[in-house]
């Protein structure tokens, strides 16, 4: 099986914003510069500078295109006149020295940074469901966000009557996922759950134990006992009460 490093699928935004009000409640122009690169290399960054009016985009220089390109007729006449000065060819550079030198940084410092999850096996129950057992794994404060969760039986994968949750944030950075498989326990069977993760160098399989866990047996242990106990008082109750009756008639 060939295992992917999460890594290698990140899709990184830089986001610069200038804002520029000319009068208190009319007019709005704002510029949005926006690097972005999925590579590990960095080597198809792309650059774009936006510039807008009122929420309108007018005019935007595209690193792909190395011009500008006009969406009205006052930015198609401002892209005209920038595209044949020099203002074009400093944000042909801005890809190179600014996109690229920073995303080097972010790289090193964030994005290579890693959290291992952790992963919870459990049996949940489910209203209407066509098999008797349900399975959850559930991966827990990891980082980064792209994560794979897979079933396994006996070894090999399992695609059908499993659903999962996205990626959900915890808002301090870290994130979780659930995964449920619906299925009928066979006899002699091993169940397991695959996590795939940047923070792992290979994936992990967790393996489901289908004995109960000492917390389970706990509360079947008191529920036992509290019905043992009311057996107990109702017939004591009920001893109580013919040994009473009794008297009364003598």
């Amino acid at each position: 099986m060939e295992y992917k490093s999460a890594r290698d699928n990140k899709w990184i935004n830089f986001i610069f914003l200038h804002l520029h009000s000319f009068s208190a409640d009319v007019y709005y122009r704002y510029r949005m510069s926006r690097c972005i690169y999925s590579s590990s290399n960095i080597s198809d960054m792309v650059y774009f500078d936006n510039y807008y009016f009122n929420k309108y985009l007018f005019i935007q220089f595209d690193s792909t295109l190395g011009r500008f390109v006009g969406f009205n007729e006052y930015g198609m006449k401002l892209a005209e006149f920038w595209n044949n000065g020099t203002f074009v060819h400093e944000e042909r550079d801005i890809g190179d020295w600014f996109c690229k030198g920073n995303a080097e940084i972010f790289d090193s410092s964030i994005i290579d940074k890693s959290v291992k999850p952790k992963v919870k096996l459990s049996s949940v129950s489910q209203a209407g469901g066509r098999h008797p057992a349900v399975l959850m794994c559930s991966a827990y404060e990891f980082y980064p966000p792209h994560i794979k969760v897979s079933w396994l039986r006996d070894g090999k994968l399992m695609t059908s009557e499993v659903t999962s949750t996205m990626e959900k944030a915890d808002g301090d950075w870290y994130y979780q996922i659930h995964s449920e498989l619906e299925y009928s326990p066979k006899s002699g069977e091993k169940i397991s759950c695959m996590v795939e993760h940047a923070s792992f160098s290979k994936p992990m399989i967790y393996d489901w134990d289908p004995s109960l866990p000492e917390s389970e047996r706990n509360k079947i242990a008191i529920g036992a006992f509290g019905l043992v106990l009311g057996i107990i008082i109702s017939a004591a109750g009920l001893i109580y009460y013919k040994k009473k009756s009794t008297g009364q008639r003598k």
